[in-house]
């Protein structure tokens, strides 16, 4: 665990009248820059992976665009009770007031009653499940003295750790436009949560609790429901949409996924869940001697207009009902046909395959084998493209190749940086 310099109790003593008052003057003037560079921005989405242990970034869109946290500004409000933590400033079993002002916060929230308290360890279990909004704020008033200052203490934690583009206006996230971060930031933050805190990284990981009687689940639906995932945060605002940090295990390496302004909570889920897969891919084929990056492993277009899903398809999405989409003048007619016949005769014959891609639904796997015959005809065009289900994924495969024509498609689709797999006859 590596211990800073600068704990949270030495900016709460003579310091904390100029330091904790008020937002510093460089991050006050950056506010009304990203707010309307936010305003102009054509899409909410951003996404952005890391590896957890070399902090190299994978794969990034937008990531440096600002953004709304919403929610998963509560990781930095856990980052800096996990630092009282860790000092022996705050214990598990301390009382957490709490005051009118935190009682009043909008759901989601405990529900605890103003001059009411709980202990250090449900209002933790609170904010990392439950996401409750009246439990970040009594933290922030216990550690801070008000929420305002404990929020200017967020705001220069997330630039001591390197979040450049990060202000905190709340301790929990809710509506206001001062509110402010990047993708690139809440991957610093979750990186940073986890390396400097481990003994405290459970509570993400956390898939229920009860309180008072009342049993609560965590948002974070991906914590059940794909292997590996074991943290950090979602969120969700109208003005942020919907958003999540994740982090993830497998084969010994931990990967960081970040993906903001999801139209719908499920298919946020499942753009987490496909860039997650693909960055494992890509390192475990990196590992093998590959030169690969997870954007060489993904058919996404540039984003335009407003969101209506985020890219969780490595396919174009107008692609649904495309066939063959020929991409130069064709040879004389009668030459084709016979061409077309040997080949599919030949196909017949064969039972080697190519993979182009491992999707999370039937119908992305289908628009990414529509996308490769589009892009890639020559190779494909005798092929026969199949959406195989294995498991929860959907494989994208194209059988009926000789050992040649399979070398050859692949070849083709490496030459332009993009990834495929070829399977043998087993």
């Amino acid at each position: 665990m590596i211990k800073h310099a600068r704990r949270l109790f030495v900016s709460l003593g003579l310091a904390a009248a100029t330091l904790l008052a008020a937002t510093p003057p460089a991050a006050q003037a950056q506010i009304p820059y990203f707010r309307n560079l936010l305003a102009a921005t054509q899409t909410r989405y951003a996404a952005i992976v890391v590896d957890a242990k070399s902090g190299e970034v994978l794969y990034d869109r937008h990531a440096d665009a600002p953004r709304y946290p919403a929610s998963i500004t509560k990781v930095m409000t856990l980052y800096l009770t996990f630092e009282a933590l860790a000092s022996g400033k705050l214990h598990l079993d301390d009382r957490v007031v709490f005051s009118p002002h935190a009682a009043a916060q909008a759901p989601t929230k405990l529900g605890v009653r103003p001059g009411d308290s709980i202990s250090v360890s449900d209002a933790i279990q609170g904010m990392a499940i439950l996401s409750a909004n009246d439990a970040a704020v009594a933290m922030a008033e216990k550690l801070g003295g008000s929420e305002s200052r404990f929020a200017a203490l967020m705001t220069l934690r997330a630039q001591e750790l390197g979040m450049q583009n990060t202000h905190f206006a709340n301790a929990n996230g809710l509506p206001d436009t001062r509110n402010l971060s990047t993708a690139r930031d809440i991957a610093i933050m979750s990186r940073a949560a986890m390396r400097d805190y481990p003994q405290y990284y459970h509570y993400f990981s956390q898939q229920a609790f009860t309180f008072r009687g009342r049993y609560i689940t965590n948002h974070n639906h991906l914590l059940a429901g794909m292997q590996g995932v074991d943290g950090l945060k979602t969120g969700f605002t109208n003005a942020s949409g919907f958003n999540i940090a994740i982090s993830g295990v497998r084969d010994g390496r931990r990967l960081i996924v970040v993906v903001l302004g999801g139209p719908t909570r499920v298919s946020r889920d499942q753009n987490a869940e496909d860039l997650l897969l693909t960055g494992f891919n890509v390192m475990k084929r990196r590992d093998m001697g590959e030169k690969l990056t997870i954007a060489q492993n993904l058919f996404e277009p540039e984003p335009s207009g407003p969101v209506v899903r985020p890219p969780s398809e490595q396919g174009d999405g107008d692609q649904d009902s495309l066939k063959i989409v020929l991409t130069s003048a064709p040879p004389p007619h009668g030459k084709v046909q016979i061409q077309s016949h040997d080949r599919h005769a030949k196909a017949r014959a064969e039972a080697w395959a190519v993979q182009v891609g491992e999707f999370r639904s039937h119908t992305d796997a289908r628009r990414q084998i529509a996308l490769v015959k589009r892009k890639f005809g020559d190779h494909f065009d005798s092929a026969q493209g199949e959406a195989e289900r294995q498991g929860r994924r959907y494989k994208a495969v194209f059988t009926g190749f000789s050992e040649s024509e399979a070398k050859g498609a692949c070849h083709a689709l490496k030459a332009r940086r993009l990834a495929c797999l070829i399977v043998s006859p087993s």
